[in-house]
């Protein structure tokens, strides 16, 4: 199966994420049957799309995309029998996530793509109640799924290499970032990254350095600015002067000795969940949810504007 032949996508399990890639989907022109066994599911579906749906426009619709093509199906067999790949995104917890892609499997046409958002767990460990756990991979995608482009793509034992080129082909396809990771390892890359930075941004909290808007000043004015457009090599290979690398890691490797960081997170006592979530709710004192949802894509599309004009390679058209 080729890129081309995808014409239908079905999404299961239609939290935060699922309804970020039903908001894509449909923007690529795509038709979409989505399937959820929650209370009014559709209602939010519906109101999720409605959400993302003025950023999509200004970002620029595929031709045919239409909010219409969008087909609720409560039934989990019958929403996924004639996908052509099938998006799953049901609760982070193991048990279910195979149990929902076993039964993917067995209800799905044989050549469809089976992709698993999951944020952490391992292709190989998913697959393993499928008979046909050669199309299973995982596609982890990031929040907003609808504008953030990056998709981190890993197979297990059992996926077959076209399984993972046809994904990376469609996924590209639907203007996003693919990136192919080889190995297969808990979190993937980018949540690793992040996961270390939040472990620290709560020891900083935990201990009185820095309140959660503090923090985040940090990464806004700072490395995030330049993270946007190089990543965290390439920001220390310029900090090294004309040596590059080579002197930044001579001068300052040995400091990566040093106990700056707490690499094991801080335990979520009473004290340190009220602290962060107070703070969160300060910093957001008098604006909804949906207005700072607004607030953040039109930002990201206007960012990855700026990405596109100063970084070679950064067009959605394009690899890596």
């Amino acid at each position: 199966m080729g890129t081309n032949t995808i014409k239908k996508v079905a999404v299961v399990g239609t939290g935060v994420i699922g309804n970020g890639w039903i908001s894509r989907f449909l923007s690529q022109g795509y038709d979409v049957v989505a399937t959820d066994p929650a209370e009014n599911a559709e209602v939010r579906i519906r109101e999720s799309i409605e959400n993302a749906w003025p950023a999509l426009e200004k970002q620029g619709l595929a031709e045919g995309a239409s909010k219409d093509r969008l087909k609720f199906e409560p039934d989990l067999a019958k929403a996924v029998a004639d996908a052509d790949l099938i998006q799953e995104n049901v609760p982070e917890r193991e048990e279910l996530k195979r149990k929902i892609l076993a039964e993917i499997d067995r209800f799905s046409k044989p050549e469809a793509i089976i992709a698993s958002s999951t944020s952490g767990l391992k292709p190989s460990t998913l697959q393993e109640d499928c008979e046909r756990p050669e199309r299973v991979i995982v596609a982890h995608p990031f929040n907003p799924v609808y504008l953030i482009p990056l998709v981190e793509l890993v197979g297990g034992k059992d996926t077959s290499p076209e399984t993972i080129k046809m994904a990376e082909q469609f996924y590209q396809s639907i203007k996003m970032k693919s990136l192919v990771i080889s190995t297969e390892v808990e979190g993937h890359v980018a949540d690793r990254l992040m996961e270390a930075i939040w472990r620290e941004a709560l020891h900083l909290v935990n201990d009185g350095v820095a309140s959660t808007e503090e923090v985040d000043a940090a990464i806004i004015y700072g490395p995030g600015l330049r993270w946007a457009l190089m990543g965290p090599f390439l920001t220390l290979h310029l900090a090294g002067g004309e040596q590059g690398m080579r002197h930044m890691l001579e001068q300052f490797g040995p400091a990566l000795k040093l106990p700056w960081t707490k690499l094991v997170a801080p335990d979520l006592t009473e004290e340190l969940t009220n602290r962060v979530v107070e703070g969160c709710e300060a910093q957001t004192a008098g604006h909804s949810i949906t207005e700072l949802e607004q607030r953040r894509d039109e930002f990201l599309i206007e960012l990855m504007q700026l990405l596109e004009k100063y970084w070679p390679g950064a067009s959605l058209n394009g690899k890596l």
